[in-house]
């Protein structure tokens, strides 16, 4: 038995195939805190947030490598949510990041605050990441900046 293509089946049909994963944010590669590759078609909606690190505590202590990866991401957040964005918008994470006083960089310390943000039950997208070991930044008592990118296609 043939079936007629009309119109109504043909739309169906283009929008449930190729043309549909073209208007898509595909992610390939997960692993366990990042994807390897996030491809953003044309047409998706893009928002850039400068480095930022963490603010002193009213004690001035600036907390460390978790508490200040805490503290920098949280602000991330609220700043994507009051522009009507989401920490799952988030396609691309940009550390950089210093040694304590004692000389060695607590990259274990980031990932934990890091995890509270991605590959949650709240939030189980992740994006790609780099992170950069650098001599120093630019406001002292940071032991991390970071900056992000978000994408996500027009609502």
């Amino acid at each position: 038995m043939k079936m007629p293509i009309t119109a109504s089946l043909l739309t169906a049909l283009l929008c449930a195939g190729p043309l549909a994963a073209a208007d898509a944010i595909k992610r390939e590669g997960e692993g366990k805190l990042f994807y390897t590759t996030i491809e953003i078609p044309a047409g998706a909606e893009t928002l850039y947030l400068s480095g930022s690190g963490a603010s002193p505590d009213a004690d001035g202590n600036w907390g460390d490598m978790e508490a200040q990866a805490i503290d920098t991401l949280a602000k991330f957040k609220e700043t994507l949510e009051s522009r009507g964005w989401s920490m799952a918008d988030v396609v691309q994470v940009r550390v950089f990041a210093v040694a304590g006083e004692d000389g060695k960089l607590d990259f274990a310390g980031f990932n934990r605050g890091y995890m509270q943000f991605f590959g949650t039950e709240e939030n189980p997208s992740k994006p790609v990441r780099s992170f950069v070991q650098v001599a120093d930044l630019v406001v002292d008592g940071w032991l991390v900046e970071i900056e992000v990118r978000a994408a996500r296609m027009p609502r």
